[in-house]
């Protein structure tokens, strides 16, 4: 397979993209900048400002790799590469996440042009950031850690923290417990370590699609992000338990997670925007580095970063959306906002024609989606990505005595700082925000659209461009 192919699916592909169709959506930051907080700042300032750019480091921590990130905070960009609007983003992903397309798999990778073995491995070398203060080390974020099903054969492949602890040494966490989680308790059950790989530097659209959850157990990750290019997703093989990885990725560690071995990990500030100090307290030990010659180094920004949150928001939109229309094919759209922590709360939007329906759509999202504690469902005429919209429609609509529902004693997130410390459990809630049925209600005040751009047309020659 000609290597351009392999390039498109790299991240490399994605950074020639924005720069050809979306120049001003990258910066290139020339100056010098270290690794104690200070590429963190600067994307938090970014984000303060309305900003959402990629940002590539050029000059880091006196002359090592480039390191590249802010690359998936920004919605329009993750919507060019599916080909869409922002708009129809949720609906695109849904869509095409369920077309697992068979990977195909390369004889030579471009990481393999750097080859680091045994005492000569230095994790240390790479230019990991230390993004906030209270983090108890620099940490790999933007890693996406392959492994196999010791039962089943089947791979897996997600974002997982990597804490920093030595040359060759990690700590991570796998405390979303779902497929990493269990591949690791099987083997460790048999008493063997578990052979894994970890990724970094790859396409957005790996980061999407390694972001579902819900799909059959014997169809593999890659599966579903060649899914969403459309295309076979190009493979090579590894050294370690002939683990498969993007043929495109800038840096590949390979090593493996030991059995019966805890250490401490964390603190880490999480997506919750609070330090998090639950972990599973797991050991990932480096073998291996590969890596191109001229290699980037990918960080993702954590904390409540739309970079590190933005494409949870899409993906959670697209799974209950998905679930959603099995049962209610008059939900319109699903919007999970980055302010709630990309996970927390989730906004439906549905043409009501029964009683019950939104409770129906409430629990449908909570079976859905683990980390979801809050829905609300509206009428169709809420417009569900603006807030105030949203909070006018609860202002105006719920009746608390009949339209708010409580499950206590529900399993929620791990990292939800709020959940049980000891069983991690807490009280869901459901918010009917639509207008009742079978009687007369309120009539909403509406200009028209052809008033409101009537009215930008005045302003605009007033000097006032909206």
């Amino acid at each position: 397979m000609p290597a351009a192919n392999v390039d498109q699916q790299s991240l490399r592909g994605f950074l020639r993209m924005v720069e050809q169709d979306f120049p001003d959506e990258i910066v290139r930051i020339r100056a010098p900048v270290g690794l104690g907080h200070e590429t963190t700042a600067l994307v938090f300032e970014l984000e303060r400002a309305g900003k959402r750019p990629v940002v590539l480091f050029e000059n880091v921590d006196g002359g090592k790799m480039p390191l590249v990130t802010n690359v998936a905070a920004n919605r329009g960009l993750l919507a060019a590469c599916l080909g869409v609007t922002p708009e129809d983003l949720p609906t695109a992903f849904r869509e095409r996440c369920q077309r697992y397309i068979p990977c195909e798999l390369v004889k030579e990778a471009a990481w393999n042009e750097v080859v680091i073995e045994g005492d000569d491995v230095d994790l240390t070398k790479l230019p990991v950031p230390l993004q906030f203060k209270v983090d108890a080390a620099p940490y790999i974020t933007g890693g996406q850690l392959s492994a196999r099903d010791p039962v089943s054969g089947v791979d897996t492949t997600g974002f997982h923290r990597f804490m920093l602890r030595g040359k060759n040494r990690l700590g991570v966490s796998l405390h979303s417990g779902r497929r990493m989680y269990e591949y690791y308790r099987r083997a460790e059950e048999k008493g063997e370590a578990l052979p894994a790989v970890i990724t970094i530097g790859i396409h957005p659209l790996h980061y999407m699609g390694s972001m579902v959850y819900a799909y059959p157990p014997n169809v593999r990750k890659f599966e579903i992000i060649g899914g969403l290019f459309g295309e076979p997703y190009r493979l090579a093989r590894t050294a370690t338990a002939e683990l498969e990885v993007p043929a495109g990725a800038e840096i590949v560690i390979e090593g493996e997670i030991l059995a019966g071995v805890r250490e401490p990990e964390g603190p880490f500030g999480e997506f919750t925007g609070y330090a998090s100090y639950r972990s599973t307290q797991n050991v990932f030990v480096a073998h291996r580095i590969r890596m191109r010659a001229d290699a980037m180094y990918h960080s993702v920004v954590s904390g409540m970063s739309r970079d590190h949150i933005q494409v949870s928001c899409i993906t959670r939109e697209g799974e209950i959306l998905n679930a959603l229309r099995r049962n209610l094919p008059n939900v319109r759209a699903v919007h999970v906002p980055h302010t709630t922590c990309g996970a927390f709360l989730a906004i439906i939007s549905m043409k009501k024609t029964a009683d019950g329906e939104p409770q129906m759509a409430m629990m449908a999202t909570f079976g859905t989606e683990l980390y979801t504690k809050q829905v609300i469902v509206v009428d169709d005429d809420v417009d569900i990505f603006d807030m105030n919209d949203v909070l006018w429609a609860v202002a105006t609509r719920v009746r608390a005595e009949k339209d708010i529902v409580l499950i206590p004693g529900a399993k929620g997130a791990v990292l939800d700082p709020i959940s049980d410390p000891e069983n991690f459990t807490l009280t869901k809630m459901g918010i009917d925000a639509t207008r009742p049925l079978g009687r007369d209600f309120a009539e909403r005040l509406v200009i028209e659209e052809a008033d409101r751009a009537r009215a930008r047309a005045i302003l605009a020659q007033a000097g006032i461009n909206l």
